[in-house]
């Protein structure tokens, strides 16, 4: 928008040009996201073509390789200014000659996200740039990124099984057994070398590596709805990690995405994968949203640079990398997803931390803008056992000073008073529901640090009696949220709260005796008590709350109150009765004026009125919440009721709410059966909250 708002450069052309087919995608999307004007998209040679000779002074997207069939001069003017994508990549060759001997007047910037470093001066004489400081028009580097934010720290945890391969050895060993190098023993030679490929493939690596990948996938990146991808040695080593993994994980889980030419295209193994460009897409879309069940992508060069899906956080190595490839294919894994990413997970089964260290410290020294001592990698990748232990006892502490206020001796009532309040406040629950999301929240972070180091506790630095200590605690907050989320009558979204997945308890937490479950043990309070009576419910709770009378009341009371909160909008008057009638229950209890026994009866009686949203009385034509809901709020006058009913369905439109013309068109009805405006909006409101309108 600069660039063309620039009076000297008189109305200019701008082309972006990318080395990709999906890199033009992906770019077009952003700029159209961007609401950016006078935006096209060259799709053919001659389309661009006619865009150049008839002068356009639009944004023009398009692929190098489109100048690669244009036919010579397509543009002179001084004023077109040509952003090439990945200069690094596609500039020197023939492409690029042939895009500047079509635009010889242009001006063009190199961008790329991969930093030329001192074997790639060539790039620089490419863009006619001095091959120092002047040379460079902008710098961004890893560390800088990291430090603004906008990209995310890489973790590396190297994870080497048991089976070596010393090619060295091997190389020796046929050298020995073929004797003087002729032709034939390089040959023999040559092979041997190849078996490496044999080698890596071994079932019962491949088998231990899968079983590793499930396991450190279920633990550490699943829990925080996040997804990863496997990089494997070669297209035969796709399909042997992709059915390993299916003994472990559901095949819907994991899908392989692989150029699929040559010989393959024979082999029937590899059919499935055998998909063009729009399936491909299709594919790599599912992967980006949170809510499919795919969530591992096997690949072995495919999708290793270029590839954007900020819900990719791990990305487990089992293929020799290195330089810029290496480096792009790990930062994959760093991009910015909600505050739940916190890092880019890379697991390492090739050694491969070394080359990694080196190609950071080779583009950061470049990129360096003062001494070009550049930056030392362990700033980029993070000691993980350090981070890890800072990241564990930070959580610890700062859970235990979101629970320091509540009063002594801290037990389960206490905690219940400080997280939902007094339960003859009626305000009071909603009132403490920052205090239980912060707590909520907390405890997800807990066993998210927890489950990073888990298994290296050790390593990190912890003494017997500290890893005693932190399970204790970590166990003791998990039963507390439990308590809490029971006894105010919550259910957690599940992508946010929900990371103490079973593995993660089955593995590091002493558990609790077992029980038998059944199909009621993830109901809602309220429906128990519908579904199995007062006293099974009760015996449901967790223990920390039925151990006390007191603990039981005022959880059973916090989930009436969190129902009549919830629907009172929908249903004002038959809300507004019930909470009076629990305000009686509960003065009634704490008073003493009734009996437990007593108590109980009439609290399991008004928590079914509450779940059911009607009263006995309830006339058997009024048979939907809307028509009960008008019923009670009209002084239950069941007529009126069902008239009001029938006229809103008549009048409705779909999608009406929050459409003021489609809502006065309901208005009209409920007028003509009313008529009286406050009463209108009175029952409007009403209206709006039911579903079934």
């Amino acid at each position: 928008q600069k660039l063309r708002m620039q009076h000297d450069l008189k109305n200019p052309t701008v082309i972006i040009a990318v080395d990709r087919i999906d890199l033009d995608a992906q770019i077009s999307a952003t700029f159209h996201a961007s609401d950016i004007p006078n935006l096209i998209k060259a799709e053919t040679c001659d389309e661009l073509e006619q865009l150049l000779r008839h002068d356009s002074r639009k944004i023009i997207i398009t692929t190098i390789f489109k100048f690669g069939e244009a036919a010579g001069l397509l543009n002179a003017r001084d004023n077109i200014v040509v952003l090439a994508d990945e200069a690094h990549r596609t500039q020197e060759g023939n492409l690029g000659i042939k895009m500047r001997a079509a635009l010889p007047n242009a001006f063009f910037f190199g961008l790329t996200g991969t930093p030329i470093n001192r074997r790639d001066r060539n790039t620089f004489a490419t863009f006619g740039a001095e091959e120092d400081e002047r040379g460079y028009m902008s710098r961004y580097s890893f560390d800088e990124s990291i430090r603004d934010g906008a990209t995310l720290p890489l973790r590396f945890e190297p994870r080497l099984v048991d089976l070596h391969i010393d090619k060295v050895a091997i190389d020796a060993a046929y050298a020995e057994l073929t004797g003087s190098l002729s032709d034939l023993d390089k040959e023999t030679l040559s092979r041997a070398a190849a078996r490496m490929s044999v080698l890596v493939k071994v079932p019962e690596r491949i088998e231990r590596i899968c079983a590793d990948i499930a396991r450190h996938y279920q633990a550490k990146v699943q829990p925080n709805g996040f997804k990863a991808m496997v990089v494997t040695f070669d297209q035969e080593s796709c399909l042997l990690y992709k059915a390993e993994l299916d003994k472990h994980l559901s095949p819907e889980v994991s899908d392989i995405v692989i150029s699929v030419s040559g010989k393959e295209r024979e082999d029937k193994r590899y059919v499935p994968y055998k998909r063009d460009r729009d399936a491909e897409e299709k594919l790599l879309d599912r992967f980006r949203d949170a809510n499919d069940p795919l969530k591992i992508l096997v690949v072995t060069a495919k999708l290793l640079t270029g590839f954007d899906a900020p819900i990719l956080q791990a990305m487990y190595l089992d293929k020799p990398l290195r330089d810029h490839t290496l480096l792009q294919a790990i930062c994959r894994t760093n991009r910015l997803d909600g505050e739940d990413k916190e890092f880019g997970y890379i697991v390492d089964y090739k050694d491969l931390f070394k080359k990694v260290e080196n190609a950071i410290a080779v583009y950061t020294s470049e990129l360096d803008h003062s001494d070009g001592s550049g930056v030392d990698p362990e700033v980029l990748l993070k000691d993980r056992l350090k981070k890890g232990r800072e990241r564990l006892d930070n959580t610890l502490e700062a859970i235990a000073m979101l629970c320091e206020p509540v009063e002594p001796p801290r037990g389960e009532l206490e905690h219940i008073h400080y997280f939902c309040g007094n339960t003859e406040i009626p305000g009071d629950l909603k009132e403490r529901e920052p205090q239980r999301v912060a707590l909520y929240k907390g405890t997800a972070h807990l066993v998210r640090s927890f489950a990073n180091i888990a298994d290296e506790l050790e390593g990190a630095g912890y003494s017997e009696r500290d890893i005693g200590r932190i399970k204790q605690a970590l166990d003791g907050y998990l039963k507390l949220r439990e308590i809490i989320r029971k006894a105010s009558g919550e259910s957690l979204d599940l992508k946010s709260y929900e990371a103490d997945m079973r593995h993660l308890i089955d593995t590091y937490i002493e558990a609790d005796e077992s029980r038998k479950t059944s199909p009621f043990d993830d109901m809602p309070l309220l429906d128990l008590i519908v579904k199995t009576g007062i006293a099974e419910a009760i015996n449901r709770m967790p223990a920390g709350i039925k151990s006390s009378r007191e603990s039981i009341a005022e959880t059973i009371e916090n989930n009436v109150r969190s129902k009549i909160v919830k629907e009172h909008l929908g249903d004002p008057a038959f809300y507004e009765k019930m909470s009076a009638l629990l305000d009686e229950i509960i003065a009634a209890r704490k008073s003493k004026a009734i009996e437990y026994e007593e108590y109980l009866k009439r609290i399991a009686a008004l928590a079914k009125k509450v779940e059911a949203g009607q009263a006995e009385d309830t006339p058997e034509q009024v048979d939907t919440p809307g028509r009960r809901a008008l019923y009670n709020n009209l002084h239950k006058d069941r007529d009126l009721a069902l008239r009001i009913d029938a006229a809103v369905k008549k009048a409705r439109h779909d999608g009406w709410r929050g459409v003021q013309a489609r809502e006065q068109v309901i208005k009209r009805a409920l007028f003509d059966a009313l008529h009286d405006v406050d009463e209108v909006e009175r029952i409007f409101l009403i209206v709006k909250q039911q579903r079934e309108y």
